[in-house]
């Protein structure tokens, strides 16, 4: 197993979409499932998808998740 940083380290994919009804932006791990965010700017938006990140794994980590790793 992993340490937290080594996963945090690992490239994951970071999907955004621009939410073009309510404005800002959405972004999800797609290599991290009910890992999502969002934020009003795409600068915003990136920040909170590292702080998503790292709750994420945070959780994972404490529970016994299975966390998909990437080479």
């Amino acid at each position: 197993m992993k340490t937290f940083d080594e996963y945090m380290a690992m490239p994951y994919k970071l999907e955004i979409i621009e939410d073009k009804y309510e404005g800002g932006y959405a972004a999800f791990y797609p290599g991290l499932p009910g890992c999502v965010t969002c934020g009003e700017t795409l600068e915003s938006v990136k920040a909170n998808a590292v702080d998503a990140k790292r709750a994420w794994l945070t959780v994972a980590l404490e529970d016994g998740i299975n966390i998909c790793e990437i080479e």
